[in-house]
């Protein structure tokens, strides 16, 4: 296997090495479907073969030079028509490649638990799926495999009357996003470039400027985007519930079967490390749900110890691997709020802290999805009831130790937890800042004071303050300075200094807007290196609070589903 640096595009195509369509069954119905680009009902098959619609004239913004490092891509591939072509959805026009079509998967809805057909155009479910998300390429680089999708690369038969194109704005966000999370040792899909066209718009809604409004209020014209994503797969917990909802119903002959092919695509893509192949059908659901519960529960404490949002947390956008996907109506929170969403449409059920029970919602659709496969054996199908019971348990240890390293504890203490999240809603404190203020092990409050949004005059928060220091300093082992030094670093690799934050955002996609990428490289500098202590002028740029003029804005205080 490759181990050396990928020069040129034909040593990439070299090699891929495509397992999901080889694998797995193509829809029976595409070849009659012409180009396969306008909304239909897809009724079996695992995928549907449909090529990306290429963007005009493709301005190069940027690509991730830690991920290009890791892949073993040369800078050179830049330079190639054909590997700008490929990541700008020109398929059609590169001669060497082994498949010329990408393809597009669909699959179910499930909103907090409760399964949807409605959002589908036909009512039944057979047409929500990748309406915009086109897959090109599945290669085997240094020993691992990596699938390539291009977003907002045109339509599919799951577009449901849009356009299939992503916008400069939403593609900027997810492009900083996925390099950001992965940068704060958080599992995610990644970025590998950015391209942009001014020679196509697609009409959006969106917020006036200066609003207030939670809703849109006017169709403005926007650049349209394609940013492409990597993953190991791009499997969700959605795509699982799809088959499993048809072998429930047995809505055609094959439907078990296709359930059954995509969860051992599934294992072999994600999880082949832990679970043998040589196991029975059965064995390897038991761990399956052992496993994705695991990685599912780690994912969301590391979330929200970070202070990330994943404001649209449906089943859909829940990946099967166990990691961050599909960058949408996101946030970073800023003033600390448990009920703090991003997006308009999120509701309480996706907020801050009730993202381990929405969690636990898709765990529940992924067990759902499994339970056709093991119908025919009662005790397996207890011992995956067990396994689904047993979520809130290790979800909450996992929290707890997430607190407890957060603030430096060897055990998690409710009492001093508890006060503290009191203590940080009444003061408005910048969660970030508190946290990495935190670490610094302070001898009183007055560096605490850089997160507070309001001032402290009031004397008896100030008693709470100092009196819940006090009670913190007994509870870390610190007795003189190395000691201090040493649990300050530790803390320092848990709470980061800088996270991605909606106004730092906005105007890097203004700027790209403007023809200036340079913010969004300057982002993409800056929070590739989040635990860093950076510069001075770094961290009076970016390290501070949000501005009081920027709270409630639209746009970026709250944002509508983003395009």
């Amino acid at each position: 296997m490759n181990k050396n640096n990928i020069e040129t595009f034909e040593e990439l195509i070299n090699l891929s090495d495509y397992s999901f369509t080889n694998k797995l069954n193509a829809d029976p119905d595409a070849k009659y479907s012409g180009d396969n680009k306008f909304p239909r009902e897809v009724f079996t098959g695992h995928y549907v073969p449909v090529s990306p619609t290429a963007i005009k004239d493709p301005i190069y913004i940027s690509h991730s030079e830690n991920f290009f490092k890791e892949l073993g891509f040369s800078e050179n591939l830049l330079k190639s028509n054909d590997f700008i072509k490929l990541f700008s959805g020109d398929m059609s026009n590169i001669s060497n490649l082994s498949q010329n079509k990408g393809w597009a998967t669909g699959y179910a809805l499930s909103i907090y638990g409760t399964e949807y057909y409605a959002q589908c155009p036909f009512q039944t479910g057979n047409g929500y799926g990748d309406g915009r998300a086109i897959s090109v390429l599945e290669a085997l680089i240094n020993d691992k495999r990596w699938e390539f999708q291009l977003k907002g690369a045109g339509k599919t038969p799951y577009c449901r009357g849009a356009d299939g194109r992503a916008v400069l704005r939403s593609s900027v966000r997810e492009f900083l996003a996925q390099e950001h999370m992965h940068s704060l040792g958080i599992p995610t899909s990644r970025s590998l470039t950015l391209f942009t066209s001014t020679k196509e718009q697609v009409t959006r809604p969106w917020f006036r400027d200066n609003s207030y409004s939670k809703d849109p209020e006017v169709m403005i014209e926007e650049d349209v985007a394609i940013t492409t994503r990597v993953a190991t797969s791009f499997l969700r917990v959605g795509q699982l519930e799809l088959f499993g909802r048809r072998a429930r119903k047995n809505e055609h002959e094959n439907a078990l079967k296709e359930l059954e092919m995509i969860v051992l695509h599934l294992i072999e893509r994600e999880y082949s490390e832990v679970i043998n192949q040589n196991l029975s059908l059965e064995e390897k659901i038991i761990l399956l749900a052992i496993e994705f519960q695991n990685r599912l529960t780690s994912l969301v404490a590391n979330w929200i110890r970070v202070g990330y949002c994943q404001g649209n947390f449906n089943s859909d956008n829940c990946a099967a691997g166990g990691f961050t996907l599909d960058y949408g109506p996101f946030g970073f929170i800023e003033m600390f709020d448990p009920k703090y969403q991003s997006w308009t449409g999120g509701g309480n059920h996706f907020s801050f802290f009730n993202q381990p029970v929405a969690a636990f919602k898709n765990f529940k659709s992924f067990c759902s999805a499994l339970k056709p496969l093991l119908s025919s054996n009662k005790e397996t199908l207890e011992e995956l009831e067990k396994i689904e019971n047993n979520f809130s348990k290790v979800m909450q240890e996992k929290m707890e130790n997430m607190w407890a390293k957060k603030l430096g504890l060897d055990k998690f203490d409710v009492e001093l937890f508890e006060e503290l999240i009191n203590l940080m809603i009444d003061t408005k404190v910048d969660y970030t800042i508190f946290f990495r203020e935190l670490s610094n092990i302070p001898d009183d409050i007055s560096s605490l004071e850089k997160s507070f949004y309001g001032k402290t005059q009031n004397e008896n928060i100030k008693l709470r303050w100092n009196s819940w220091l006090e009670s913190w300093k007994s509870l870390i082992n610190v007795n003189d300075e190395e000691s201090k030094q040493k649990l300050s670093k530790q803390m320092k690799l848990t709470n980061p200094k800088y996270t991605l934050r909606e106004w730092h955002l906005v105007w890097a996609y203004q700027e790209a807007e403007n023809g200036n990428y340079q913010p969004v490289q300057e982002l993409q500098e800056i929070m590739t290196k989040p635990y860093e202590e950076q510069t001075e002028e770094i961290e009076e740029k970016y390290y501070i609070k949000k501005p009081s003029d920027f709270f409630g804005i639209a746009g970026i205080s709250h944002v509508s589903c983003s395009s």
